[in-house]
């Protein structure tokens, strides 16, 4: 994108720039605002209310309103209007050029005015948007004024939502400077420049160059344009440049041209995620000065989706192994900085993840280049879930909501599936017409906007398998909760096996399942015998056995083109009251705080990364009341060997990664100690647990 937030801290008003710390992941590739730009940051100096009376108390960006309440149960969170001001200044050698003021994001409805002008409102709170400012925008001080609501409005997706609905201007704002002749920055939050990949083989690669232009000047202008291209070492790999271009006064128009590459290297997932840079310049003809730019990531790379042999990427076969991510924590809600959303990743990296699906709504700028350098595929959605409000304002909103995330992450590599709409029809039944018309308006759009990537759809459990809704897409998704919300974990390969049976064409994934667990709740645990979903009992050992079972399910199964488990991290949902959790949906395998890895998650990193693991699982049930119990023991080593008080207890039973044992504890305390040989070195895990004398 044009403003990714790796560019964010060159210009920062009233507070010094911060670099950022890369210590557990790569640099992402992100785009580079141009040095014809200038770029301030609007983070600091902001005073907020919420309603219209009160007092104003002193923030920064990024706020939410709801940073506690979202997230304590009782389903009363604060909803309505919260207001935002802040002073603007504006130097006078910046004068004279075009102004634009750029959100990255505000939950749900934004309405804008500078010095008491009405700017305009957006609608969505998920997506970035601009306002050309120019006009208003005057050398000095100038008033800016932001109303952001987070309430109902029925024409505005999503009406509903397993989710908290967090308002504020809880993503990054800023003043875009740029010369009258400039790529477009008024193209639904996109870059102005748009890449589209024609041919990608091992010897050669041809990438087709849109670039958006606008002359904002009272001149006719005449401009060159031209793209380079640079490998992630910053050395130039191609070089092509447009017909000269000229631009009536005011003027709008597009330029399309190839640019070829020789030899490329591809973006090639978690294996090698290379990303190239494309910078698009714009020069005038005459004097050859430039007058605008832009920087955008380029990864090369083909896939594919087969009905019975699932996704591919660069002509190979590769098994997605995804989660879903919701981008609230603790204390924050969506309030979350760019150190977030980095150790969201690398919690992900680590647990040997290679795929995410963005549930249930575009994400932060950052998260995308985050993902285009960790190598992850990415299904990315539009925020329509549940419910449709049967009115043409409805529908513009969700089509709307959706061309801005196209056009804003159309450049990103690891964004390869276009969601339409996450289980649709769950609570209404008199709407299929209406939901089934506008499903087949959203399939087609993502086909006119982006032909090389594919749309995609999440069916709600309790609708058919073959219901009208999962025909619009072009790939298929299905939200399944065998061992939580209905029947047995086992009963899930059953499941998958009768529907490709009956439908081999149909392109099959798997975009949630999972079951809840609270790390303080322990005791034995049975697929035979699940918790009550809403109930207040989530013991974190059947969270695990669950995952087991689903994980060696789901590896039996080649056809499923991807799957996504539900959740990699605990999130805020203010209605629900479960798990003796409030206001949480507890089934992450990582708690809302980031702090504690439940034991599914090292169940997966066992199965997934290629990290040595040796994990004793069940080591917060410290305090036991039964002397007979099974020690189970996550790792990818070849063996692994178990003392119970410094005695031996020999080679007990392997299932795959899952090593399990028989044991008696003693009266007192008890030392478990696990010892394993991987990739080389031996390691050692160890817990103490406690008899209750009887």
């Amino acid at each position: 994108m044009v403003n990714a937030r790796f560019s964010r801290r060159q210009v920062v008003l009233g507070a010094a720039a911060v670099p950022l710390a890369w210590s557990v992941l790569p640099r992402a590739v992100s785009a580079a605002p141009s040095p014809m730009r200038e770029q301030v940051e609007l983070d600091t100096g902001w005073s907020f209310r919420f309603g219209e009376r009160g007092d104003w108390q002193r923030i920064r960006l990024p706020h939410s309103w709801n940073a506690r309440d979202g997230q304590d149960g009782g389903d009363d969170y604060r909803r309505g209007a919260g207001w935002y001001r802040r002073e603007l200044p504006l130097s006078a050698e910046s004068a004279g050029r075009r102004a634009f003021l750029e959100f990255d994001g505000a939950n749900t409805t934004t309405d804008v005015w500078l010095n008491g002008v009405h700017l305009g409102q957006h609608s969505g709170g998920y997506t970035r948007f601009r306002f050309d400012v120019t006009e208003v925008l005057r050398p000095g001080a100038n008033d800016l004024l932001v109303r952001v609501d987070n309430g109902e409005n029925p024409d505005v997706a999503p009406l509903s939502a397993d989710f908290t609905f967090f308002g504020g201007l809880y993503r990054g704002v800023r003043l875009q400077l740029t010369e009258p002749v400039h790529l477009d920055l008024l193209d639904h939050g996109g870059p102005g420049v748009y890449l589209r990949q024609r041919e990608v083989r091992a010897d050669a690669a041809t990438v087709e160059v849109t670039a958006k232009l606008a002359n904002d000047s009272e001149q006719a202008q005449h401009v060159d344009v031209r793209a380079t291209i640079t490998d992630d070492d910053g050395r130039v790999v191609a070089e092509e440049s447009a017909p000269a271009v000229s631009l009536a006064a005011g003027g709008r128009r597009q330029c399309t041209f190839p640019v070829h590459i020789g030899s490329p290297r591809l973006w090639n997932g978690r294996a090698d995620p290379h990303v190239h840079r494309v910078q698009v310049q714009l020069r005038e003809v005459d004097t050859g000065r430039p007058l605008d730019a832009v920087t955008e990531p380029l990864g090369l790379r083909t896939f594919a989706v087969s009905p019975s042999d699932g996704f591919s990427l660069n002509g190979e076969p590769l098994r997605l192994r995804g989660v879903n991510r919701h981008q609230d924590r603790r204390g924050k809600g969506f309030a979350v900085d760019d150190g977030d959303h980095e150790q969201d990743f690398a919690l992900m990296r680590e647990m040997g993840v290679n795929a995410l699906r963005t549930a249930h709504y575009p994400q932060d700028p950052l998260v995308y280049d985050l993902a285009d350098s960790a190598g992850f595929a990415v299904y990315t959605e539009v925020p329509w879930v549940n419910e449709i409000t049967d009115s043409a304002a409805f529908r513009d909103n969700v089509k709307q909501q959706l061309r801005e995330l196209i056009r804003q992450h159309y450049n990103h590599p690891s964004v390869l599936f276009w969601g339409i709409g996450n289980e649709l029809g769950f609570h209404q039944t008199d709407k299929d017409p209406q939901i089934n018309a506008l499903l087949a308006e959203l399939a087609e759009l993502v086909r006119t906007e982006d032909p090389e990537r594919a749309s995609a759809y999440a069916n709600v459990l309790k609708r058919a398998d073959d219901d009208p809704f999962t025909e619009h897409a072009e790939l298929s998704g299905y939200n399944r909760y065998e061992g939580w919300y209905e029947g047995t974990a086992d009963q899930f390969g059953q499941w998958a096996d009768s529907l490709h049976a009956a439908d081999p064409m149909r392109k099959i994934a798997v975009t949630e399942y999972g079951a809840g667990a609270n790390i303080d709740q322990h005791g034995p645990a049975s697929l035979a015998a699940p918790p009550v979903p809403d109930g207040q009992w989530h013991p974190e050992e059947y969270q695990a056995l669950l995952h087991e079972s689903f994980i060696a399910q789901i590896d039996e199964r080649p056809y499923l083109w991807g799957t996504f488990l539900w959740n990699m991290f605990d999130f805020a949902s203010d209605s629900r009251d479960e798990g003796a959790a409030p206001g949480i949906n507890d089934k992450g395998l990582v708690t809302h705080d980031r702090a504690v890895r439940k034991d599914a998650f090292h169940c997966y990193k066992a199965h997934w990364s290629d990290e040595a693991v040796l994990h004793i699982t069940s080591r917060r049930w410290t305090h036991r009341t039964e002397p007979d119990t099974t020690v189970r023991v996550y790792s990818n080593a070849e063996s692994v060997a178990l003392t119970l008080n410094g005695a031996p207890l020999g080679d007990g039973t392997r299932d795959g990664r899952v090593f399990s044992w028989p044991v008696r504890l003693r009266p007192g305390s008890n030392v478990l100690t696990a010892q394993a040989e991987v990739h080389g070195s031996v390691h050692t895990d160890e817990v103490t647990w406690q008899l209750s004398q009887q």
